[in-house]
């Protein structure tokens, strides 16, 4: 079923020839997310499509649609788990290029003297930064901490959550693989889990594989710190 659908999606964008998804090309997106137990909708025009299940019996919610980040291009996908573990603990993976790019940013605005007030506009990406310190620790491979970083308010949250299974799952995407500068990340705050991440429109693969890391996350903050 999973290859029907990606031949489909991928004959559906080249037949428009923009590279940007119809709203035929969605309707695949709408038969995946059935697959997997989930109900699906679409914004006017098509513009945006929102899919919604359950993880852990938290409610769940998953978007493609335009970017709300300027470090995104082409189309966006977001996601986020009302999970209501403890709200004090705060987490983010961060795909390592992402991470150096939003600190030159931080580091250009702190010493622009002409830079007076703060730009509203600028990603709350940038104050988790600030606010959370990197860790480390045995065990996972090199590649993984070359390609991700991992940062919290607590080194023993960060281990308990970040754990072997969730580390495979981010080390083994799929063909056609996402490449380590593709924005990326995964955040627990305030109760609840995000993900968002920068997406090819064709890439049912990527898009089936992103959904088990993100669930997986999901399951090992419920395990780790549900109240």
């Amino acid at each position: 079923m999973f290859d029907r659908i990606k031949k489909a999606f991928q004959r559906d964008t080249k037949e428009r020839g923009d590279g940007a998804p119809s709203t035929h090309a969605h309707d695949h997106v709408s038969e995946w997310a059935a697959s997997r137990g989930m109900t699906f909708s679409s914004a006017t025009l098509g513009s945006t499509v929102s899919m919604q299940g359950r993880v852990g019996g938290r409610p769940w919610k998953m978007e493609l649609g335009r970017p709300s980040r300027d470090y995104i291009n082409g189309e966006e996908l977001r996601a986020r788990a009302e999970l209501g573990v403890f709200e004090d603990v705060g987490a983010m993976i961060i795909n390592r290029p992402l991470k150096e790019s939003l600190e030159r940013r931080a580091y250009s605005m702190i010493t622009d003297t002409l830079q007076t007030t703060a730009d509203p506009r600028l990603p709350e990406e940038m104050r988790w930064l600030a606010m959370y310190d990197e860790i480390g620790w045995e065990g996972p491979p090199e590649a993984f901490w070359a390609r991700y970083a991992v940062l919290s308010d607590k080194r023993e949250n960060a281990l308990a959550w970040v754990d072997d299974h969730l580390i495979g799952l981010l080390m083994s995407w799929p063909e056609p693989a996402p490449a380590a500068q593709v924005p990326f990340m995964i955040v627990l705050l305030r109760g609840k889990c995000y993900l968002r991440m920068q997406h090819q429109p064709n890439q049912m693969a990527t898009l089936d594989h992103v959904t088990e890391i993100f669930t997986s996350a999901c399951d090992g903050a419920l395990g780790a710190f549900r109240k």
